[in-house]
């Protein structure tokens, strides 16, 4: 039940010897009206203010020779009903009266509005238990009968965090593995360019030795051409000896014989035999010396290039071994890179899908939190107007007690 709330001032008649106040009071939607004072006699009578929310109690001023002796000159009583409420009374030393027919009517009035009052409070109390009736009512229906379990959602939150762990293992693994890959490679790399810096330098040494090859071919060409020449010469010599002898034989031909007494000359033909013999030893020495020159510096050549032929062989097997792995790694390194494209993939496919359970799921919470935000609203406006409802039942039993009171006075 709403109450509004506002301080009405006192109110004091005095007329005479007698003086009677209005009691101050809360006004709610209750409202009483403010009855005219009467006189009678030598005093006066006011009505009080008549509310909800504040009431007074029941005070004597003086009371001559009991209540028999009479009334004071002034009676000032208010009805205070409400949250607090009460009557408020105060018999004040006055004139001696006794109450008249329009005090009768008064006090009938107050009483009427008293009962009125009370079958409101009545009233307020079924509309109270019904509203009550009604909220069990909806309790009943719009509450769970059990409180819902989320430790499924708890494990599959948990399962899905322990996935999402393994999976980012997972994927750390693999990126360890193509670090190591790559780092092998890289390995793999410089052992090419080393190997790739011999190669050169050993081709830069087969075309030193294919040069000095060709110098010594050259050479030997050179060489065989002398020794043709040397040979043409030889033919050339002979020839002109036996020219020459010829013609120291046609000289010395004929009839004519001249015997002189002189020393015995040389033997021509033995000194160009010997001579031949000398130019033919000297010549076969030459040749011989070539040749041997010529065929060490060939085997050595032939030794340096066999050696050079190995050697390009072995770094061309150990080049082609070398290509033959390189293309492995890198078959290798394409398809890791392509495994972690793919986890990464379905890493991402999977936070996602994950990521929208998660957010279903908090949603669901917010809705949960949100109802039981709602319930507890409810609960507390529930626990309000039970007090308001003891509050009430307490203002009941404290009129009543008042009225009580007040009867016992009247009589």
């Amino acid at each position: 039940m709403s109450c509004s709330i506002k301080r009405t001032s006192s109110t004091s008649y005095r007329s005479g010897g007698g003086v009677c106040g209005g009691g101050s009071g809360r006004n709610s939607s209750v409202s009483c009206r403010q009855y005219a004072s009467s006189v009678i006699g030598g005093g006066s009578y006011g009505g009080g203010a008549c509310s909800i929310g504040y009431g007074g109690g029941m005070s004597a001023g003086s009371l001559a020779g009991g209540f028999g002796g009479g009334l004071g000159g002034g009676f000032g009583g208010g009805l205070g009903g409400g949250f607090g409420g009460g009557f408020a009374g105060g018999f004040g030393a006055g004139g001696d009266i006794l109450l008249s027919g329009n005090e009768k009517v008064t006090m009938q009035n107050l009483n009427d509005r008293l009962a009125a009052y009370l079958d409101k409070v009545r009233r307020l109390e079924e509309e109270n238990a019904q509203l009550e009736h009604h909220i069990r009512e909806w309790y009943r229906k719009q509450a769970p009968s059990v409180s819902k379990d989320y430790t499924s959602y708890y494990q599959t939150i948990e399962q899905l965090q322990n996935q999402i762990i393994s999976a980012t293992v997972d994927n750390n693994r693999l990126l360890l593995d193509i670090d190591n890959s790559k780092m092998t490679a890289d390995d793999f790399r410089m052992k090419y360019e080393n190997e790739l810096v011999i190669r050169q330098t050993v081709e830069a040494d087969i075309s030193g030795l294919r040069n000095l090859l060709d110098d010594l071919t050259r050479t030997r060409s050179s060489l065989e051409s002398e020794l043709e020449s040397l040979k043409d010469e030889l033919i050339a010599l002979k020839r002109n000896h036996e020219e020459e002898m010829r013609q120291l034989q046609s000289q010395t031909g004929g009839d004519v014989s001249v015997e002189v007494n002189a020393a015995p000359g040389e033997d021509l033909t033995k000194t160009l035999n010997d001579l031949r013999n000398e130019y033919e030893q000297i010549i076969e020495k030459n040749r011989r010396e070539v040749e041997q020159w010529y065929e060490v510096k060939i085997e050595e050549v032939n030794r340096q290039v066999t050696s050079s032929s190995q050697d390009i062989q072995t770094s061309s097997h150990q080049l082609t071994e070398l290509r033959r792995e390189m293309q492995n790694l890198e078959i290798e390194l394409q398809a890791q890179l392509s495994t972690k494209n793919s986890l990464e993939n379905s890493l991402a496919e999977t936070e996602s899908r994950y990521g929208c359970l998660l957010q279903q799921i908090q949603g669901q919470i917010n809705s949960i939190n949100s109802e039981e935000e709602w319930l507890a609203s409810i609960r507390c406006e529930m626990e309000s107007q039970n007090q308001e409802y003891k509050m009430l039942l307490g203002i009941k039993t404290r009129l009543e007690q008042e009225i009580a009171q007040y009867r016992a006075l009247l009589q």
